[in-house]
């Protein structure tokens, strides 16, 4: 990712922004869209609450392989990118990183489905930060894999 200013207010819309203008070509491609970010406690949050994104990955043949199923490099795309925004949305700004880490477990097959990244900041820290990301088939909302992953901040 290429330095840029802070934003004085990380919002959704500069969310959006930095997904259009800082990303990889390929990453674009992906037909992402970003539904929330949440960077404070909403009222009556849960004591475990912790800050995120949600973000959409648009159903395309392109990115199945056979019978429609949605590909698993794909599906790492989108965890990785939303991860990214729910760390910015903590940071409640841009802040360069790379992915030092990233687990995934698949649990099911995604067919024929929008799919929906569910981030969640776990850490965030000064040299490092982690998080945890569901995906879900938008056409049953049922989880498809849970990723782990680690960030280096630059």
């Amino acid at each position: 990712m290429q330095h840029e200013q802070q934003a004085a207010e990380f919002n959704i819309e500069e969310a959006r922004r930095v997904l259009g203008d800082v990303f990889a070509p390929w990453v674009r491609d992906l037909g992402l869209s970003i539904d929330s970010i949440e960077y404070a406690p909403p009222p009556g949050a849960a004591a475990g609450w912790q800050p995120g994104a949600v973000l959409r990955m648009a159903f395309s043949e392109r990115l199945c392989r056979h019978g429609g199923i949605v590909c698993g490099q794909a599906l790492m795309a989108l965890a990785d990118t939303s991860m990214v925004i729910a760390i910015l949305a903590a940071n409640r700004g841009y802040r360069p990183m790379t992915t030092v880490d990233q687990t995934t477990h698949f649990m099911r097959a995604v067919t024929s489905s929008d799919v929906l990244a569910d981030a969640r900041v776990v850490r965030v820290g000064r040299t490092m930060s982690f998080g945890r990301v569901t995906l879900f088939s938008a056409g049953d909302n049922k989880p498809a894999a849970m990723v782990s992953s680690a960030f280096a901040m630059l």
